[in-house]
């Protein structure tokens, strides 16, 4: 029988975990399994991994996918008393000393201890046709998660800044081929991981270029590019494409609460606190650097830690 309580806003909790993805839901149980009376407010769990097809680098399970992943954290989550308000996301954040309050999207005011803000990120997308249609079927935004699936396949990446480059350099060692797609006139990317670009020979690039559109039947198959110099149109064929222009994080309840890095990510020192006591923060939201899902899920219990050691200390 699960364990998982209805939310209710009258209980002055230890610690509310804003967020529903891999490192809110870490952070939760390790909050409960420390004793503390442990609250989650956010929408599907498994958050950014319900769009994932297929997963393959979470050490213990070799393979999966983003939903049945998903259902495993909530089985997991459902061992543990904690008050999850599902469907639901933070407007507001007071803080107010010893205490925090929380104001949900239906108005609902919330006391707690300690925060730790757990939101995640999400992909910059390209917003053309095709995109959507082929997330997961072909068209991906990890090359470190769904990379290894293009062994001795043609691979387009698309963005020549560090992300799209050093996607291109890494997938260049097991792909048949790979193409590099940048906007701009020339590539964005550190002169160090250009000159390393410029040794590979299974790796083309274009310059000025866009990718238009996506074509396909059951998985992608075809990226339409422009040139944007002289609006000459052509195609790629293709097994695979990244979008590799980088991450959005979501950041906005606490972008004037605490402080943020220049890519609107939370600042975190090494207990996972923000800039602001009692308020903690972990995963993709945060400078941490690499964002996957293992990575997220150990911040998240690491922020647990240190909420339950904070409390315990005040």
């Amino acid at each position: 029988m699960s364990k998982i309580l209805k939310f209710d806003e009258t209980i002055i909790y230890d610690t509310i975990v804003i967020g529903a993805g891999p490192a809110a839901v870490s952070a939760s149980i390790y909050a409960a399994r420390k004793g503390l009376k442990t609250a989650m407010i956010g929408e599907d769990i498994g958050g950014q991994i319900l769009d994932t097809n297929e997963i393959e680098n979470i050490i213990g399970i070799p393979l999966t996918n983003g939903f049945d992943y998903a259902m495993e954290l909530e089985k997991h989550m459902s061992e543990y008393e904690i008050y999850f308000y599902k469907g639901h996301r933070v407007k507001e954040i007071i803080d107010e000393g010893s205490l925090k309050k929380i104001i949900t999207d239906d108005s609902k005011i919330v006391s707690t201890k300690t925060i730790i803000i757990a939101t995640g990120a999400k992909w910059r997308q390209l917003g053309i046709p095709g995109e959507k249609e082929y997330t997961g079927k072909g068209v991906h935004y990890c090359s470190t998660c769904d990379g290894p699936f293009y062994r001795n396949k043609d691979v387009v990446i698309v963005g020549g800044g560090n992300s799209g480059v050093e996607a291109a350099i890494e997938i260049s060692n097991i792909a048949k081929n790979v193409v590099l797609v940048e906007y701009m006139d020339e590539l964005k990317a550190d002169k160090v991981l250009q000159d390393r670009l410029s040794t590979l020979d299974n790796v083309r690039v274009y310059l000025s270029s866009a990718v238009t559109e996506i074509l396909g039947n059951e998985y992608a198959e075809i990226a339409k590019l422009r040139n944007r110099n002289n609006s000459d149109e052509f195609e790629l064929k293709m097994d695979g494409l990244f979008v590799e222009i980088g991450l959005t994080a979501n950041t906005d309840i606490a972008k004037d609460l605490v402080n943020l890095n220049n890519f609107g990510e939370i600042i975190v020192d090494e207990m996972n606190m923000t800039s602001i006591n009692g308020i903690f923060a972990a995963g993709d939201c945060t400078n941490t650097k690499h964002k996957q899902i293992i990575i997220a899920m150990g911040e998240g219990a690491k922020a647990a830690l240190s909420a339950f050691e904070y409390i315990i200390k005040n």
